[in-house]
């Protein structure tokens, strides 16, 4: 009988693909091992193996595998079973896991090499074009197609080919390219034909009228007593030699050179003793350890600086000695920085870190040593795609900062959330799960009131400081007073000027970045729109230009008015640059940071930035939402809310519940050391009911008004929601899609359906949007439901005109 594996594509397909092996490759493929396989138009992918069984494809006819890529699987069982309720939950296509889950060096591109037929001289048939690529291939055995396309000066190069093709001129294969190289390190040992001790004082006279060689063989005797390799590089520097000196040695055969493969990111230190915990951190780490008991996933709800890390640590401890894996979840690059020096301090030989701003070859570093379950990798510090890494003895996994939305996946699918995902892989490795947060999200804290989850709270601040003094400043006031300057009131400038002189800093949040949102023409009112999508250009002063923070769009900054061709042009709104620009005028003697996407592009800039104000260079930081992530600073004194209203103004049943959990994770940065902090929270509406909690810290009553609201309106936790998209670059087509689709859904959903109906921003990268909101009962099957929604979808999808339409499914889209 014949023999077949299934295997998952990388792409979006909702079936699997069956291919054809041999005997032999049965006896050596497992679940789990990448292949490289044909799809579609001879295009070669790196597909993973499913299933190995003997039944033959319906409706085509397998192809065989064109090669086995592993020795050992790269992704184990446990894996696989995750990313199935990932797409079964997320209603996505395990391709679409699939590629997400690897590291994309694991997933080998093909290119395509174009090859002369041997023979070929009926050079009469052959077009200018044709020709240049067949005078080519005289001087080269083979050309990529990027070649040809250098070659011929244009990027249509396939009807060339094919027409090559046709006349038997050439041949096209695919070739693999392995993405990931392993780093290397120069080692230097003494050859076999020397080792001897009689022969050591030979080779001493044999140099004796060569003075650096003899020095430097000196050198390598007494590195060679610590036992351990020599390393070229540091042989040279101890010998104080140059690379000719030590070649000419391995030349004559004195030297041998070989290699040793070292991981390119490796942590100090080794476990050092662990900080005892307070009373009240003792209380809830037992409290913790008898939940446990009981409950697989427990709350923690710490205020902000009561000390979370230092019972994670304690639990971290235990884990590892118990020789289990433990993963700690993180929503923000920012946090890992200044996490690692202090987890470095208690588990240095354990810590691996793995997010996106690391290199490709360092991910696949990390992925193997956790595949292989190294002592290196007991404790994984990441983002949200950390959930994806092949763990086999899983024991915890730590979700900290729970409520942030950084761990919702939107683009590219799969949609998940991390917490969500992290929970059902923390069940399939009988793992527990610690949720922590000062501000938990309505869902989380709601499933703990409700005995789903244990709740354990740690209401007193590390070393019993008071959580600090929250003063709103009403700007409708000041600027009715004239007590402005800029967009600083007179009450915050009198505080900033107070931490400053007391040598104290200073942290102001705007959650916008750039200069201005909005260039406006005083004389017509006409502001720069961006021309691929349906929004105003923000201008960033520090290039003197506008940028779309949609697409990426930029053009210079215009002196006079699109329209009219005034030169009046004004900016209206502010983000973290005009803050940076004002602070720099106000206060000269001050040093001003500034920490948001665009300063913090780079692979190291969050440390060196991190870095920087905790070593106190940095007096006054001005920065976005990411300040607000569980950051440890000692100093600062002050935090400044520059304008509140634009959170609660944010059309999102979220909005008030972000805005609180926002700007109450912002004030928790101030004061965290001895003296208690001051936080200033200007606003145009100093009444409203969430600033009056924050400034109470008030969470029962948010938390009480936002759940009567949620039942009210039909929103999480009382229903789910699932999110339709519909993108598509023609207008009418996708309106009429929508209309379609609305019309179907409120068939089988009746009166829980909101739309279709045009989102805030409706074009975006060229492509205009339309949005459907299900929203489905607790009562209601969640699964039939999902059903139902995808059998519509492929009704929809089946229609012609409709075909070309991007269909997106967010589950639990919030």
């Amino acid at each position: 009988m014949d023999n077949f594996i299934d295997v998952i594509l990388p792409i979006p397909l909702q079936k699997l693909f069956t291919y054809k092996i041999t005997e032999a490759e049965v006896s050596f493929l497992k679940r789990g091992m990448r292949v490289a396989v044909e799809f579609g138009k001879s295009k070669i992918y790196t597909a993973l193996v499913y299933k190995i069984h003997q039944i033959p494809p319906v409706g085509y006819d397998a192809k065989e595998i064109y090669q086995i890529l592993d020795e050992i699987p790269v992704v184990n069982n446990m894996q696989i079973t995750h990313w199935e309720w990932i797409s079964n939950y997320y209603m996505c296509s395990l391709g679409e896991v699939y590629r997400a889950a690897l590291p994309s060096a694991f997933l080998l591109e093909s290119e395509t090499e174009v090859q002369l037929v041997l023979g070929f001289t009926n050079e009469e048939v052959l077009s200018d074009e044709e020709f240049l690529i067949f005078e080519a291939l005289q001087h080269q055995s083979q050309l990529s197609i990027q070649q040809i396309i250098e070659i011929l000066g244009k990027k249509s190069v396939f009807p060339i080919i094919k027409s090559l093709l046709d006349k038997n001129a050439i041949v096209v294969k695919e070739q693999i390219y392995e993405q990931y190289r392993p780093k290397l390190e120069k080692y230097i040992r003494l050859a076999d034909a020397w080792s001897a001790a009689e022969k050591l004082s030979e080779l001493l006279d044999s140099l004796s009228r060569a003075k650096k060689q003899r020095e430097l063989i000196l050198t390598y005797f007494q590195l060679q007593a610590s036992k351990k390799p020599i390393k070229q590089s540091k042989l040279q520097e101890d010998s104080n030699s140059s690379s000719a000196v030590l070649k000419s040695l391995i030349d004559k055969g004195v030297f041998e050179v070989y290699f040793i493969q070292q991981d390119r990111i490796n942590f100090d230190g080794k476990s050092g003793k662990i900080k005892e915990l307070t009373p009240h951190q003792e209380e809830a780490f037992l409290a913790i350890k008898d939940n446990f008991k009981t409950k697989q996933t427990i709350l923690l709800k710490g205020i902000t600086s009561s000390g979370k890390t230092e019972i994670y640590v304690k639990l971290i401890k235990q884990v590892i000695e118990d020789g289990k894996q433990v993963l700690y979840l993180l929503p923000e690059i920012a946090l890992t920085a200044q996490l690692i020096d202090r987890l470095q301090l208690y588990f240095g030989e354990y810590l691996s870190v793995f997010h996106s701003k690391y290199s490709m070859n360092e991910r696949v570093e990390v992925w193997n040593n956790v595949l292989e379950n190294k002592p290196k990798a007991q404790l994984i510090l990441g983002a949200r795609s950390s959930i994806f890494l092949p763990f086999s003895n899983l024991g915890l996994i730590i979700v900290d900062e729970e409520h942030e939305p950084s761990f919702k996946q939107y683009d590219p699918a799969p949609r998940y959330h991390a917490r969500d995902a992290s929970i059902v892989l923390a069940n399939q490795h009988q793992a527990k799960v610690i949720l922590g947060s000062a501000t938990p999200s309505i869902e989380t804290y709601y499933n703990a009131q409700h005995g789903k989850y244990g709740l354990v709270e740690l209401n007193r601040r590390f070393g019993n400081v008071l959580l600090p003094e929250i003063e709103l400043v009403d700007v409708k006031e000041k600027h009715r007073k004239k007590r402005m300057k800029g967009h600083f009131s007179d009450r915050l400038l009198e505080l900033i000027t107070e931490s400053l002189d007391n040598k104290e800093q200073v942290i102001l949040f705007q959650n916008r970045r750039g200069y201005a949102p909005v260039v406006e023409c005083e004389t017509c009112g006409v502001s720069p729109q961006c021309p691929n999508c349906d929004v105003s250009l923000t201008y960033h002063n520090f290039r003197k230009e506008l940028r779309c923070h949609y697409c990426g769009h930029h053009q210079a900054m215009p002196h006079n008015c699109g329209a009219c061709g005034s030169e009046k042009l004004n900016t209206k709104g502010f983000g973290t640059e005009q803050i940076e620009i004002e602070l720099m005028e106000l206060f000269p003697s001050a040093k001003v940071g500034r920490m948001d996407f665009d300063t913090t592009r780079g692979k190291y800039s969050y440390q060196k930035i991190i870095g920087q104000f905790q070593s106190q260079e940095i007096d006054i930081l001005v920065g976005t939402q990411m300040l607000s992530k569980g950051l440890d600073f000692a100093n600062v004194s002050l935090v400044g809310i520059m304008n509140a209203d634009n959170m609660l103004n944010f059309p999102d049943f979220r909005a008030h519940e972000r805005s609180y959990q926002l700007m109450v994770q912002v004030s928790g940065r101030a004061g965290r050391a001895s003296k208690r902090g001051k936080v200033a929270i200007q606003t145009y509406n100093p009444h409203h009911q969430i600033l009056q909690q924050v400034s109470t810290n008030a969470f029962e009553e948010m938390y009480k008004e936002q759940l009567d609201e949620r039942w009210q309106y039909h929103y999480p936790p009382f229903y789910r929601i699932i999110k339709i998209t519909l993108r598509h670059k023609d207008f009418n087509r996708v309106e009429e899609g929508a209309v379609w689709l609305g019309k179907s859904l409120i068939s089988i959903f009746k009166h829980d359906i909101l739309g279709p109906s045009i989102p805030g921003i409706s074009k975006i990268r060229n492509y205009y949007i339309r949005t459907i909101i299900i929203k489905i009962p607790q009562k209601q099957s969640l699964k039939v439901s999902k059903n139902q929604i995808q059998r519509v979808k492929n009704a929809f999808q089946s229609i012609n005109q409709f075909r070309a339409i991007k269909f997106n499914i967010d589950v639990d889209n919030y």
